[in-house]
Parts: C-alpha cells; sequence; structure tokens
C-alpha cells in the first residue's frame, strides 16, 4: 500500500473542505466538494441532501462494514488566532476549523474505502472479509433530521460501524447517550415584602436537590454512572415579585446500563416539577468486547475504553465502534488542528483493521 500517495491526496482533499464553510446545516459547499473529488477518483457518489455514500455491488456471504465521519462543523470560537477557514500546514500540523473533528477522520475513513475498491479491481477482493460502504453525514454536530437519520435508510443493511471520531486511534466501544430535559415548578405570585404567595424557586429546591445528589444505581466499567447536571435556571421578573415559575434545563448522559426511558421515568419518580424531555433518542451505545473488530482493535495493540462525548453511533441500530485520528479535546477548540503524521496512521491502522487476521 502506498501509503504516502494515500496520505498526500487525504491531506490536500482536507484542505479543500476546510476552505468550504461546512457549518451543522450549512454543508452544501463542502459536500459538493467531496462528491466531486470521489467522482475524480472513480468512487461513484450517491448523494442524500448533503449526507454523500458510496458502496460497490453487495455479496450477501459477507458482513457489511460502515465506515462514517461527518462533514459538519461547529462554529468558529471567537479565539481563534488564525483564519479557521484557510488551512496552514506548519510541520506536521494541519491547523482549521473540523481538521481534527472530524476532518481528518473523514479523509482517512475515504482514503480506506478507495484503497479497497482499488484492491477490489485488481481482482484480490475476495481478501476483504467485508463489504464495505463509507458516508460523510450532515448535521452530526446537532444531531440533525436531515444528517445520518436521512442517510441511513438509503444504504444497504449494515452490520457494523466504524466512526472515525478522534480518539486517538484507540477504540471507544462505548459512549455515553445525552438527553436534555426541561424542568418546570409553579407558585403563586405576590408581594415580597409581605407574606404572600409561593415562591417557585423554592418549590423546585427539593427537586434541584435531589438532582444533586442522587446516585443510579447500574454503574457501567467503561462510561461510569449516569451523569445529572443542572445546566441552566431561569425564574423571576423583578426583585420585589414572588416568582410564579421556575425553569431549569437538565443535561443528562446515560450509560449503557439504562435507556434514556428509563432514566426519564426515575426522574420523574423522584420530583414535584413538571418534567419532559426534549428528545430520548440519543441512546448510549455500546459493542461487545467479543465483536471481531473489538478482538482485531486488541490484537493490534489498541486498548478500548468509554467515551464520554456523543456521535452519530447514538442513532446507529446496530453494533458500532469509535476510532479515528486526532484528540478529542482538540474539537470545539480555537486553533484546532490535526497531525498529517495521524492521517497516515489512521489510514494504515485502518487498512489492518479491516483487512483482518491475514
Amino acid at each position: 500500500m502506498d501509503i504516502k500517495r494515500y496520505t498526500d491526496e487525504a491531506v490536500q482533499l482536507l484542505e479543500m473542505l476546510i476552505t468550504k464553510p461546512s457549518i451543522s446545516r450549512d454543508e452544501a459547499q463542502a459536500a459538493d466538494v467531496l462528491q466531486a473529488q470521489m467522482e475524480v477518483w472513480g468512487l461513484k457518489p450517491r448523494r442524500f441532501g448533503n449526507n454523500i455514500a458510496a458502496w460497490e455491488s453487495i455479496d450477501e456471504s459477507k458482513p457489511t462494514l460502515l465506515l462514517n465521519a461527518h462533514i459538519d462543523t461547529v462554529k468558529p470560537v471567537s479565539t481563534w488566532m488564525r483564519d479557521p477557514f484557510k488551512p496552514t500546514l506548519e510541520g506536521d500540523r494541519l491547523y482549521g476549523l473540523g481538521a481534527n473533528d472530524c476532518g481528518g477522520g473523514l479523509v482517512s475513513l475515504l482514503q480506506v474505502y478507495r484503497f479497497f475498491k482499488e484492491k477490489g479491481a485488481s481482482g484480490k477482493e475476495q481478501d476483504v472479509p467485508y463489504n464495505i460502504v463509507f458516508l460523510a453525514s450532515a448535521e452530526e454536530e446537532v444531531s440533525g433530521q436531515h444528517g445520518i437519520v436521512m442517510a441511513l435508510p438509503e444504504l444497504p443493511h449494515i452490520d457494523v460501524a466504524i466512526v472515525g471520531e478522534p480518539t486517538g486511534m484507540q477504540p471507544a466501544v462505548a459512549e455515553k447517550g445525552l438527553m436534555v430535559i426541561d424542568g418546570t415548578s409553579h407558585g403563586r405570585s405576590g408581594h415580597a415584602a409581605r407574606n404572600e404567595g409561593v415562591n417557585a424557586i423554592n418549590e423546585a429546591l427539593d427537586d434541584l436537590l435531589w438532582l444533586r445528589d442522587y446516585q443510579f444505581e447500574r454503574v457501567s466499567p467503561l462510561l461510569g454512572p449516569v451523569k445529572m447536571s443542572v445546566t441552566v435556571i431561569n425564574s423571576g421578573t423583578q426583585h420585589n415579585v414572588i416568582p410564579d415559575r421556575c425553569d431549569f434545563i437538565i443535561d443528562v448522559r446515560t450509560n449503557e446500563c439504562y435507556s434514556n426511558e428509563e432514566v426519564l421515568n426515575i426522574i420523574k419518580e423522584h420530583t414535584r416539577s413538571d418534567i419532559k424531555a426534549r428528545s430520548t433518542r440519543l441512546s448510549s451505545s455500546h459493542i461487545p468486547m467479543s465483536h471481531p473488530l473489538v478482538e482485531r482493535c486488541i490484537a493490534l495493540g489498541m486498548t478500548p475504553f468509554g467515551s464520554p462525548t456523543l456521535s452519530d453511533q447514538a442513532l446507529m441500530p446496530f453494533p458500532s465502534l469509535k476510532l479515528g485520528p486526532g484528540q478529542s479535546a482538540r474539537s470545539h477548540s480555537a486553533d484546532e488542528y490535526i497531525c498529517v503524521s495521524e492521517i497516515a496512521q489512521a489510514i494504515e491502522t485502518y487498512v489492518l483493521l479491516v483487512k483482518g487476521n491475514d
């Protein structure tokens, strides 16, 4: 395998993608660039909104592996010292918005798909134990309805997925889910100078203390306990009016030991406030340690771990693991970068992983 050629062309594509702003729900320009380059490489892309996919004929005797990473980015923070949309290569580091999250994984996985397609064209496809499907998904950062949930029904049946989020090329075999909950307590307004009214803030206090102190019984060996954090509180109109309403937001990070619905019911059972989840669809995900892909990762010297951050895995109804170049700590930060050497390592490692025991 010509690692240098695949790496150089991956970096060139990533530089082109960085120049095209692709904030979630506005990824069309980047999707155009990706689609055009895939066509140049003869990869026959299929487009569903701003999701770009590719696959060849499916051999029903083999399981099908999805190689997935997302094309969208968050908005650049104000503390960037460089132009976030101007790719800057300084030594081994390529700076630019989305370089680490998730451009490095995106271009690396695309080159892996390309490698196996070219290998198949040379008559050696029998060496690959999987059908391979590539998907660059949109709206990952906002879990949008026009992202992976739009694309998945258009793909062949998927048995397992590799998601190219930045993990330092160590396999995240479990990932916390997310549930955002709106809570509201009610009181009765009155003059603060007199003993009138019912203070909605006081009505919420017991619930807020319970949310702070409650410990869920089932603790994941990889993800730890379910974590609840009250992150926003709004109440009152002015200092001399007893508030008749207190609104708060709870950020809940679930482990694989509980469904989001189960956690929601426990919260409702222990609180008096009105509790309503915005969505329960972003579930915790995990893949068995006995899965061949996980066993192959371990055989290659990798160390499985549990990830606290959310990805498109939450919307996948099949086993998946998160494995990609770069570091999660660089994501959503100023002067984000990916190392060229990380892309090269990722391409080589992915190929070894997909080829299996040969």
